[in-house]
């Protein structure tokens, strides 16, 4: 199964179970992914957290049953999984823009947020170029930092640590000690849900051989296959961009699977295009 096609019984089973108390462990399940790998996937692909994904579909059906029903508000808030009226209308309001009583009026427009129907775009004009590259297990040494990835909590955090390790001469410091066979600096995003639930972890680090260097810590990257493809145009849109499209067009479109190991950010230095490694089986 592809991941298209899994993101999309996972969005047909959240609209069937919207007015129940959905775990994002179930919603995963549906789709054959863990929970890191489907919460990650489908942000890049919609530019949406599940969560909000799944609270903007909630507030369009409450908004749409008070405009077209006497229903007092508090049924409402409960039905849509708001304890109190106050939480509801907050909610109501940061989506809509009028509180949850405007609503009823015939003067008034509501905010809706349809269905997410995830479809391959067929963009043959546009060709993706990558190589596919066997590489043994090699070790890199670097930062990495701890984050709960619910809810895009990650993205912030892991902007403010490339920053810091900007000011900090670590990342030129990585630059002076990488030996190893991939060059520049590297971004590595690694699941650690079986350790704390939905903790991940993310390095700066550069391959390495030898010691580890005072202040550092190292992790190994076992053998694997990986397709590379190379990143064009401006930064970050670009990564952005292309990390959908291995998504949507590329892994549709070729015999490989995700081989579910982390995937690597490659910065390979001034003038050169980073790079983005996918392990793949």
């Amino acid at each position: 199964m592809n991941w298209i096609n899994a993101l999309q019984i996972a969005i047909q089973y959240m609209e069937d179970h919207l007015l129940e108390n959905m775990t994002m462990e179930r919603i995963a399940a549906e789709a054959h992914i863990s929970p890191f790998h489907f919460q990650r996937t489908f942000a890049l692909l919609t530019d949406v957290t599940v969560a909000e994904y799944i609270r903007r579909r909630r507030l369009t059906l409450a908004a749409h049953e008070l405009m077209q029903s006497d229903h007092k508000i508090i049924d409402v808030a409960l039905k849509y999984g708001y304890d109190t009226p106050e939480s509801f209308s907050k909610a109501f309001r940061r989506q809509h823009g009028i509180a949850p009583s405007e609503a009823r009026k015939k003067s008034s427009s509501v905010q809706s947020y349809n269905r997410l129907v995830i479809q391959v775009s067929l963009k043959g004009a546009e060709p993706m170029k990558y190589r596919i590259v066997e590489h043994p297990e090699f070790t890199l040494v670097g930062v990495k930092q701890a984050f709960s990835y619910v809810d895009g909590e990650h993205l912030q955090g892991i902007g403010k640590m490339w920053q810091e390790a900007w000011k900090s001469g670590t990342e030129e410091r990585l630059f002076e000690l990488n030996n190893g066979d991939i060059p520049g600096l590297l971004g590595v995003v690694v699941d650690q849900s079986e350790i704390k639930e939905k903790q991940m972890e993310y390095w700066i680090a550069t391959a390495y051989n030898g010691e580890v260097p005072e202040g550092l810590s190292s992790f190994t990257m076992p053998a694997s296959q990986w397709s590379i493809f190379e990143v064009e145009g401006p930064m970050p849109e670009s990564m952005q961009l292309l990390w959908k499209r291995i998504i949507s067009e590329w892994f549709p479109s070729n015999p490989y699977e995700h081989a579910y190991m982390p995937e690597l950010e490659v910065y390979p230095g001034p003038n050169q295009p980073p790079q983005i490694w996918i392990p793949i089986k």
